[in-house]
């Protein structure tokens, strides 16, 4: 099958950039790496932003990435890329009407790429799936009441679960955010996505660490909405153990080096500074040497379309403590593969983690379980098989009847 993968703001080649909603171009990354590994023919459309970008890239992984020139050639936010959505989508129909490869099934990555793909799709007769990864109504509700991005966005959102074909969501709670949004439930389908067991398993190199001291590790941005702070203050119920902080200073650096100095404040402030550890810039590939140094993850996100850092400590034979929202809710069955605890709630967290560190059995139970869970339910093999199970499903339902079969 031909796939096109329409991440207008999130490069395949450059994962985790600014913007990436919860680790959208490593997620299209590694999808069509599988989708490639299981016989599909994929391409990936992204904005072109620099000139010095060459128009057609061939990944490591078999896919190709096509670089659409849609806006100026340079880096821009997330939230000032609406203007250009409409001539990304009439490239992305020229290209599918006139060129030699159509494809079967276009599928959208973020509510942007979405208005893109449905443009170029109606006029080229090619079926959409989307996939939002991150909602306007949630990010509101996250942050108060104060609108995110464009205006308009979430009205955009709910006129695209209308328009196109399907839309894949990847937690529970994004189906019923969706549904109160007004996307029929017959648009929805649920498709958890996958974690990279190649790169994140239990075997392999362990950081460094002090073995007398018990270990607790969380992972996320330099920014507000990630709940790091919240685990900072859940640390002074915790005494005598480590925290290591693994950030990200992505975006606006600035801004990141004032949440970093905030957090160094914080800690100093809960009496927890000799005992937190701010680590910065750790690369993707050693990611799972930390995750595997840790007696316990604490993935602790206000809001968490997906969840990614709570799988990778999973798949590595982690514990994991994470907060009760999107798809670490789904992700971490509570008592059994991890402890669920509310957000914003340090008091509650410390008490997790504290009886968690306490309790060698428990932890050791959840760990295997968590493990079992990742491979049975949130390996890229099983979300690229369902998804293909979709895809076949929108473009048989989209092909016209023949005239031959009509007789």
């Amino acid at each position: 099958m031909r796939i096109a993968m329409i991440s207008e703001q999130a490069s395949p080649l450059t994962t985790l950039d600014a913007d990436d909603a919860d680790g959208q171009g490593t997620h299209v990354a590694e999808l069509a790496a599988e989708l490639v590994g299981q016989g599909h023919d994929v391409r990936v459309y992204t904005r072109r932003d620099s000139p010095a970008r060459p128009d057609t890239v061939t990944a490591a992984a078999g896919y190709q990435v096509r670089h659409v020139p849609a806006g100026p050639a340079r880096p821009l936010p997330t939230d000032d890329l609406l203007p250009y959505a409409g001539e990304f989508g009439r490239w992305l129909a020229g290209q599918w009407r006139d060129g030699a490869w159509r494809p079967d099934v276009a599928h959208a990555h973020f509510w942007m790429s979405g208005l893109a793909s449905v443009h170029a799709g109606r006029r080229a007769g090619v079926p959409v799936v989307l996939t939002y990864h991150s909602l306007g109504t949630a990010q509101r509700r996250e942050r108060a009441g104060r609108d995110t991005g464009p205006p308009g966005r979430i009205g955009y959102e709910r006129a695209l679960g209308r328009a196109v074909d399907l839309v894949v969501v990847q937690c529970q709670e994004e189906v019923g955010e969706l549904i109160r949004l007004g996307v029929p439930r017959s648009q929805l389908a649920l498709v958890p996505s996958g974690v990279n067991e190649q790169l994140f398993h239990p075997e392999g190199p362990v950081a460094p660490r002090d073995p007398a001291r018990p270990r607790v590790l969380t992972a996320g941005r330099w920014a507000e909405n990630s709940g790091v702070q919240d685990v900072v203050r859940a640390m002074a119920a915790v005494p005598g153990a480590e925290c290591v902080v693994l950030g990200e200073r992505v975006g606006d650096r600035s801004a990141a080096d004032g949440f970093a100095r905030r957090l160094d404040a914080l800690a100093r402030s809960c009496g927890v500074a000799d005992r937190v550890r701010l680590v910065d810039a750790v690369p993707r590939e050693e990611l799972a040497a930390w995750y595997r140094s840790a007696d316990v993850l604490v993935a602790a996100p206000r809001h968490a379309p997906f969840g990614l850092t709570a799988l990778e400590g999973m798949a590595c034979g982690v514990p994991v403590i994470g907060t009760n929202v999107g798809g670490i809710a789904d992700s971490v069955v509570d008592g059994l593969t991890g402890d669920l605890v509310p957000p914003r709630d340090p008091r509650a967290l410390g008490l997790a983690i504290r009886r968690l560190l306490g309790d060698n059995v428990r932890r050791f139970a959840y760990a295997t379980a968590a493990l079992d869970r990742i491979r049975s339910r949130y390996s890229w093999q099983r979300c690229a098989e369902q998804l293909g199970v979709l895809y076949e499903a929108v473009t048989t339902a989209a092909r016209p009847v023949s005239a031959s079969a009509a007789a």
